[in-house]
């Protein structure tokens, strides 16, 4: 595997398409029946869960939260924003789309509120990114291919600490309660998940397509066939540049930094949510529950996960023996903290991120007949280096 990040993924630049503008903010009906959605499933996990079990007076705790506490999960809130920022800036790279910092903050927060909002698994953020960078100049299977290595590096964090404090809680090393099913087998999963990355990081994009244009017959079967080929080459590729960016610190060092920064960043929000009521629970019990609840995201009708992950922290935590009504009142705090706060300036940041597509677009317009968009594009040009 090479260890130039740009040198993995340079064969995939090709043709120009154009990316449709995401609908998430523009659509004022759709828009609306997600804020209903939303509303509903909060009413659901923060009225009706604490009576059917038994913890009434968990909502009446907020009040007693410690404001010095709030204040330190609200800076670690800060914290996960700069490095949400600096991943995407990392993986992006400074010699393949040069985009100002401003530029990269309208397109990271905005694409956190389409996470929040749109779909499971952060899909919605993902799309929103992908047509920003589409409109700034990247061709669209490097796009693709940077996409992939985003979250990659993001997710791989997450795999690689569910292993390490599985196992160091479940082996005493770290103090806390160690349950099998919320360490081992967590751990175990985790474990495979990387296995199979890793594996996919051996796939040859055109070993692939060799194969497959040798059961294919005729051009609109050769083009399915290309087609087809190009998912796994560019999750293969993807995954390479992801792992170029650990064997590359000069250059992959704020990427792998802006993605373990996130997650800590999200970590500490909920660390200092429980000291906000004076919970004190041990830092691996607090990582270990964090990751295993979140898997809870995945699940495919809450928008954002709404509803599914408060539920998947709080019975996570339950499980872990804390007491229920502070575990309530910790998580409805970090949600109200990582989850919501980043929403009003999110949108915000779509609507300058469209009018800042505008300008690239008015560039691009007045660039000379036969200009590429990148060419066409002086603060979001792909450099020649990257070029085929």
């Amino acid at each position: 595997m090479g260890s130039d990040p740009e040198a993995v993924d340079r064969d995939l630049v090709d043709q120009e398409d154009e990316a449709g503008e995401p609908s998430f903010f523009a659509d004022p009906k759709r828009l609306a029946q997600t804020i209903v959605v939303v509303l509903v499933l909060v009413a659901a996990i923060y009225v009706l869960l604490p009576k059917l079990v038994g913890i009434q007076g968990a909502v009446a705790r907020l009040a007693d939260a410690n404001p010095a506490w709030v204040a330190v999960a609200v800076a670690f809130a800060v914290l996960m924003f700069f490095s949400y920022v600096a991943l995407f800036r990392g993986v992006v790279g400074e010699r393949v789309l040069h985009l100002e910092w401003r530029e990269s903050y309208q397109i990271t927060m905005a694409g956190l509120a389409a996470t929040r909002l749109f779909s499971a698994g952060g899909a919605g953020g993902i799309v929103l990114t992908y047509w920003a960078l589409r409109k700034a100049g990247m061709p669209r299977r490097q796009t693709a291919c940077r996409m992939v290595a985003f979250l990659v590096l993001l997710y791989a964090v997450y795999m690689v600490a569910l292993v390490v404090f599985g196992v160091l809680l479940r082996t005493g090393v770290l103090s806390g309660a160690s349950p099998v099913g919320l360490t081992i087998v967590p751990a175990a999963i985790a474990g495979a998940v990387i296995a199979v990355f890793l594996l996919i990081a051996l796939i040859i994009p055109e070993d692939v397509e060799r194969r497959l244009a040798s059961f294919a017959q005729g051009y609109r079967f050769r083009r399915w066939a290309q087609r087809l080929a190009s998912g796994p080459a560019t999750l293969a590729s993807g995954t390479r540049t992801a792992i170029a960016f650990v064997h590359a610190p000069s250059r992959g060092g704020i990427a792998v930094a802006g993605a373990i920064g996130f997650w800590a960043a999200n970590i500490g929000i909920l660390w200092a949510s429980f000291h906000a009521y004076g919970v004190h629970v041990p830092l691996g019990v607090v990582v270990q529950g964090f990751f295993v609840g979140m898997v809870a995201n995945l699940f495919p009708f809450a928008p954002g996960g709404v509803g599914a992950v408060d539920a998947g922290l709080i019975g996570t935590f339950v499980l872990f023996d804390l007491p229920s009504s502070s575990v309530f009142a910790a998580v409805l705090t970090y949600r109200l903290i990582a989850f919501w706060l980043p929403i009003p300036p999110g949108m915000v940041a779509f609507l300058q991120l469209r009018r800042t597509v505008a300008r690239w677009e008015e560039e691009r317009a007045g660039a000379p007949v036969g200009a590429t968009i990148a060419e066409s594009l002086p603060g979001a040009a792909i450099t020649s280096e990257s070029k085929v």
